[in-house]
């Protein structure tokens, strides 16, 4: 039984605010070495890691993350109230150099750093691609850059970036002429798009699919051939995995 390599989707957010330093040490606390994020630019050009395109959901505020300098984002708390109630109303919207401080901490933690669309339109490749640079220097080689954004990945590559990692819905957009000339170490994928069977391959690059929360599912995926598995629940994976697997 091959046991697949588990990505924290942003973090692990069973249990803690998605996209949040508390969340990502949680998830390495129970066993993740892969983590995913996303990345979004205030308004005072300060990455920050968070996914929506609105405040509503996990800070219960209006407006989008570009609509605030940074400390008025620290304010309005990644609490995501619905699901948890009161009980993360001190967590504060993450810096992404916040995330490499603890990559740095942990040289044994990989991060996959996604760049968010509506940040890449507002301020455009170049400033996105040096403000990630730059709040990431500390743990840079421990970090992949990913994106639906091809166009911005393939300026990332033409730009030096080492490791980049390509995010598609559906199976057969994996053939995009863009792809080929991005040459990705990774490509992301959602479940809901792959093919019912077949043999899952890229050549020349790791297959991460997610969301996956069941992890019978997990095991055949891995048995196709992906490489990672990404889930919100990686703890409850990593065990029951580990469950399975003495099962024989």
């Amino acid at each position: 039984m091959i046991i697949p390599q588990l990505v924290g989707h942003r973090g692990y957010p069973r249990h803690y605010p998605e996209n949040t330093l508390i969340g990502i040490e949680a998830a390495v606390a129970a066993g993740a070495r892969f983590v995913e994020v996303d990345v979004q630019i205030s308004r005072d050009r300060v990455p920050v890691l968070f996914h929506d395109d609105d405040l509503r959901r996990l800070c219960d505020a209006d407006g989008k993350i570009h609509d605030y300098p940074y400390d008025e984002l620290w304010a309005f708390h990644v609490a995501e109230r619905k699901k948890f109630g009161d009980r993360f109303n001190d967590v504060h919207v993450t810096r992404l150099a916040e995330l490499g401080h603890f990559l740095q901490r942990h040289p044994d933690v990989t991060a996959f750093v996604e760049l968010k669309r509506s940040s890449l339109e507002r301020f455009g490749v170049e400033t996105m691609l040096n403000l990630v640079r730059r709040a990431l220097k500390p743990a840079l080689r421990q970090c992949v850059l990913i994106s639906y954004a091809l166009e911005a990945l393939l300026t990332a590559r033409r730009d030096g970036w080492r490791r980049i990692g390509v995010v598609i819905d559906r199976w057969e957009e994996r053939r995009q002429e863009i792809i080929a000339a991005i040459q990705p170490q990774f490509l992301f994928c959602d479940v809901d798009g792959l093919p019912r069977q077949g043999e899952l391959r890229i050549p020349g690059a790791k297959l991460v699919i997610f969301e996956v929360a069941e992890p019978r599912t997990a095991l055949e995926l891995t048995a196709r051939g992906v490489d990672f598995i990404e889930t919100f629940a990686v703890g409850e994976m990593l065990r029951e995995l580990a469950r399975l697997s003495d099962a024989g």
